[in-house]
């Protein structure tokens, strides 16, 4: 850090100097203007991008047909997350058929990317998002809510048998993880253009936690889907009663957690974080009574019956992150 003294002008006027190297690296010249933007902790950015220019980033692939659907995907994903506006594919001669499959894969599981330019050997997929379109608080709701109705219908499924609900289940777990990226690639984002935080009204801290609940959360509908997957090799044996009741109740005391954590983190209540922290035990307590039966039955049940109730209790344990993540989030915003 350079330590550089404030200095009084004309007797009214306060002026800095700036670091030469910086001015030379941004070729910066006599009578540029220059833009100022103050920060909510204090600290002043100065900017050459006056002009609210829209970063453009772009990453280039080059393809062949050695390259595998599944690898390019990730890929593909992986320059979304990180934050790319646009994605280029080469390939040196005919663009193989399993690349532009691949790519309509890409556009549909991610949200805002639209391929805009195409021919025999070349593919041009751009970010039609604005990030100030999908807000994160919006995001984070929605996810909660796919999450939450996903828990529902897979313990539903246990009680009803009905082997359509799990299949429902399963395609929904697509939506909560397109959410997820879309939350990832927005911080990353910001990350790389820290004013932009003040055009959506955003905080790095706040940002930073968003895209942390957004994690806690899709794992959460990872378990979910391990549930749903196992009431549906359930669903032809019969289960006692008792046993469907126990896990009927574990699981809305998971549910129970997660709706308090995400509620208590909007209203920013700390004390109501705190004591929703505290109910993860009666749960674990029962997931362990529901274990104990589930090792008196056969092995394809005890199994099922097994990851059913540890799921439940990931799931628990998650919402109790998610509190501890909302406290630690408002504790350091206390004034």
């Amino acid at each position: 850090m350079e330590v550089r003294k404030v200095q009084m002008t004309g007797g009214s006027s306060y002026v800095i100097t700036l670091p030469k190297e910086w001015i030379k690296s941004n070729n910066i010249i006599k009578n540029d203007s220059l833009g100022l933007i103050g920060k909510p902790d204090g600290s002043l950015l100065i900017t050459t991008n006056i002009m609210e220019k829209k970063i453009q980033r772009v990453k280039e692939f080059f393809v062949n047909e050695r390259i595998s659907e599944t690898f390019l995907l990730r890929q593909l994903i992986g320059a979304y997350i990180a934050g790319y506006t646009s994605i280029k594919l080469r390939a040196e001669h005919r663009m193989p058929l399993k690349v532009r499959s691949g790519v309509r894969t890409f556009t549909q599981v991610t949200i805002g990317q639209e391929v805009v330019e195409e021919s025999d050997k070349t593919i041009v997929i751009k970010d039609l998002l604005k990030p100030a379109e999908m807000p994160f608080n919006s995001t984070i709701k929605r996810m909660h809510l796919i999450v939450k109705s996903m828990h529902e219908d897979a313990v539903k499924a246990l009680e009803t048998g009905n082997k359509k609900i799990v299949e429902e289940v399963l395609l929904r777990d697509n939506d909560v993880d397109r959410l997820h990226w879309l939350v990832a690639r927005q911080y990353n984002i910001i990350l790389r253009n820290i004013d932009l935080t003040e055009k959506i009204d955003m905080t790095l801290s706040l940002a930073t936690t968003y895209f942390l609940i957004s994690r806690i959360i899709e794992r959460m509908g990872d378990h979910v889907v391990r549930i749903a997957k196992n009431v549906q090799n359930l669903i032809d044996d019969e289960l006692s009663k008792k046993t469907k009741e126990k896990i009927q109740r574990a699981s809305d005391i998971a549910l129970d957690i997660f709706n308090k954590s995400i509620g208590s983190f909007f209203r920013k209540d700390v004390v109501f974080s705190n004591k929703n922290i505290d109910s993860v035990q009666n749960l674990e307590i029962l997931c362990e009574e529901i274990n104990s039966y589930a090792t008196k039955q056969n092995g394809s049940v005890a199994l099922a019956i097994g990851y059913i109730t540890e799921s439940i209790r990931r799931i628990g344990e998650y919402a109790e992150d998610l509190s501890e993540t909302a406290i630690n989030y408002l504790v350091s915003e206390e004034n």
